[in-house]
């Protein structure tokens, strides 16, 4: 048997820990002398200790560990319970740097006051356009909720159309549409060479392609202040702004959410240019 100090060494842990887990019934000693109080344990007593670390580890109470104990939880079920925490792990973490991603794109929007371009912004007409598109619903329009959408949904879309050996005519889109509590309908579509009711559709447009996607029409917009973001969209901010200022200094209000056309798309997400376009009414 081993003293306390030389099995807390061989199960890398702490005396006090061991005297913690010995006082609350998780791990007993194997025998405790009854005239000097010194604690012994066996080897066989670092798997339950194992078990303990790696379950307390996991984020439970050392009461939930020991009633997990209690069941006598095999190796499986503790790669199991590893992989789900991993997984969970892996989105907190997600989110925590998008949470970040944001907060800098807020600092560099914030960063731009007072310098923003807005004689960039070009009123004009956008022609009608068929696209075939994916849709999706996202918690909000704020960049880091639409950006875990819009990207999968591009990637599906794109692979879909291929699949379907369907001519793209233009670059990408997205369009938007408000919806309940805040949240936001996420369109990623291409433009399309599909004549109605023609390669392989099923009752014409809106939604009949055997493909996978539907196939509609945005309608025109007939006034439509515009303006290019260079860079990641999750710094459209600035972006953005400029435009709210042109549209105020020049006595418009928007109507709709605006629609991204993604001119130009490398890997590198600084090198992305994309136009903005949003209706406008007078005021």
């Amino acid at each position: 048997m081993f003293g306390i100090g030389d099995f807390a060494r061989l199960g890398l842990v702490s005396v006090r820990m061991l005297r913690h887990y010995d006082a609350i019934g998780l791990l007993r000693p194997a025998h405790v002398d009854p005239v000097t109080g010194y604690r012994s344990y066996q080897a066989e007593q670092l798997s339950r200790l194992n078990r303990i670390v790696a379950i307390k580890d996991l984020g439970f109470t050392l009461e939930q560990v020991g009633a997990i104990l209690d069941e006598q939880v095999g190796t499986q079920e503790l790669h199991g319970m590893v992989r789900l925490r991993r997984a969970q792990l892996e989105a907190q973490i997600n989110a925590d740097l998008a949470r970040l991603r944001s907060v800098e794109a807020r600092l560099r929007t914030i960063e731009t006051e007072g310098r923003m371009r807005t004689a960039e912004v070009v009123l004009k007409k956008v022609d009608p356009v068929r696209v075939a598109q994916l849709s999706a619903r996202a918690a909000s329009y704020e960049s880091r909720d639409i950006e875990p959408v819009i990207v999968p949904l591009f990637d599906e879309i794109c692979r879909r159309v291929e699949a379907a050996s369907v001519r793209i005519t233009g670059p990408g889109l997205a369009h938007y549409l408000p919806d309940d509590d805040g949240a936001v309908i996420v369109h990623a579509c291409l433009p399309v060479n599909v004549p109605p009711g023609g390669h392989g559709l099923d009752g014409g447009l809106d939604g009949g392609f055997d493909g996978g996607f539907d196939v509609v029409d945005l309608p025109a917009i007939e006034t439509a202040a515009t303006i290019i973001h260079r860079g990641p969209m999750m710094a459209v901010g600035s972006t953005f702004q400029a435009l709210a200022h042109w549209i105020e200094e020049n006595g418009y209000r928007s109507s709709t959410l605006a629609r991204e056309i993604s001119l130009h798309v490398p890997v590198n997400h600084d090198e992305w240019v994309t136009e903005l376009q949003i209706e406008v009414v007078p005021c």
